[in-house]
């Protein structure tokens, strides 16, 4: 439930009702909220194993590269099983409207995931859940989660389908740019550069364009750095000025990504060292 890729930010503050209920759950049960035990208090409900299972191959395949491989987090990604989101979930009713909507804004696009796999993702997280109030662990993210994608295909996702090559180069902007940036760090800037800085194309009523980096914009200036570092600013009311915003490109690809897309076009920004 990505990264990709800043991160979906949930509370690190688990209810303290869970920690009673955990305390008494044998280390081998497969269980989240549910029934009341025998002494009364609400007792975790049993997942099926093949169900956890299941949850466990989808959520490596879509989910493990931000949030890591036992949903305990990574440097991007929240730790779920200390998600307020994730205790008050229940079967899937709140996971899963996240997992098909995404966070745009915290850099995770959509999965379109079936009412099954939504289940099997569930249960395996509140399964880890469990699984982290007996322990306390924090497992993070290895570097196979971000390993898994194919090169080549991801150069013909980034040079075709992504249009990636439009507005960046791997000998230009990106030469080098998995020396500068590492795991989790590099992907966050793939699905959301959040940094990236704006341009923005100034043109005058003599019909002169300047174009440069946007430095200042309101509704009543304008302004901007040229290509010879120099800041220009206009008054709104006297030019026609259009802002290209680089993020957003990145954002309209959160709806059209696939998990595989995102897996081998990080496998190929990888390689450029």
């Amino acid at each position: 439930m990505n990264s990709l890729r800043s991160t979906l930010q949930m509370s690190a503050i688990l209810a303290a009702s869970f920690c009673s209920a955990a305390a008494q759950t044998p280390a081998n049960t497969t269980q989240a909220p549910g029934a009341a035990s025998q002494n009364g208090a609400v007792a975790p409900k049993t997942y099926d194993p093949a169900l956890v299972q299941s949850g466990s191959a989808l959520f490596r395949q879509d989910c493990s590269f931000c949030h890591g491989r036992q949903a305990g987090g990574g440097e991007t990604g929240p730790d779920l099983t200390r998600s307020k989101l994730v205790t008050a979930d229940v079967d899937g009713d709140k996971i899963g409207p996240v997992v098909r909507n995404g966070r745009p804004d915290k850099g995770m696009p959509p999965f379109d995931r079936s009412d099954q796999q939504i289940a099997s993702l569930a249960a395996f997280i509140h399964t880890q859940q469990s699984n982290a109030l007996r322990s306390g662990g924090r497992k993070g993210v290895d570097a196979s989660d971000l390993q898994t994608g194919d090169v080549e295909a991801g150069r013909q996702y980034f040079n075709g389908a992504g249009g990636c090559a439009t507005c960046h180069s791997p000998t230009g902007d990106l030469a080098g740019i998995a020396s500068r940036h590492k795991g989790l760090e590099l992907e966050e800037l793939m699905l959301y550069p959040k940094h990236a800085k704006s341009q923005v194309t100034v043109t005058l009523a003599s019909g002169q364009t300047i174009t440069g980096t946007l430095a200042y914009l309101d509704e009543f200036t304008v302004g901007l750095i040229d290509p010879e570092e120099s800041y220009r600013s206009w008054r709104t009311r006297d030019v026609k000025y259009k802002v290209d915003t680089p993020v957003d490109a990145h954002v309209d690809l959160f709806s059209k990504y696939t998990d595989a897309d995102i897996h081998n076009l990080m496998a190929y920004l990888q390689t450029l060292q």
